[in-house]
């Protein structure tokens, strides 16, 4: 009868470090800002996001294509919104001694994002396509 009740007080003893675990938007702001990260899924190349000021983004899938946003802070989540995507994607991020990682909370089951490189030089976006 005594491990039941100490159950539940070591599961509220290990919520509140977990959520220490994500970045607030403090840090991550103070991380990213000025600064343009590519990011990997599972060995490959992923995408980039150049961090303006002002909470302002620039995202691309690496093809040249870019979209700009702006995030926001949801409770513990980064929350972005595009120009061309106006629903929230939610990020909760956290770092490790490689950098950031990046978890889609709006869908827990896919992969998590990876920190490959980071730059101060702004991401690179082709203009509209030009007719002949």
């Amino acid at each position: 009868m005594r491990h039941l009740t100490l159950i539940p007080a070591l599961l509220c003893l290990a919520l509140p470090a977990a959520a220490q675990d994500s970045m607030s938007a403090a840090e991550f702001d103070a991380y990213t800002r000025g600064k343009t990260f590519y990011y990997g899924s599972l060995g490959s190349p992923y995408g980039a996001e150049e961090y303006l000021d002002d909470r302002r983004v620039r995202w691309s899938f690496l093809d040249g294509k870019c979209q700009d946003g702006v995030w926001y802070e949801d409770g513990p989540l980064i929350c972005f919104v595009y120009d061309e995507n106006p629903d929230p994607q939610c990020w909760s991020f956290k770092r490790d001694s490689g950098g950031l990682i990046a978890r889609f909370e709006n869908d827990p089951t896919q992969s998590e994002l990876y920190e490959v490189e980071k730059s101060v030089e702004p991401l690179l976006c082709l203009g509209p396509d030009v007719g002949v």
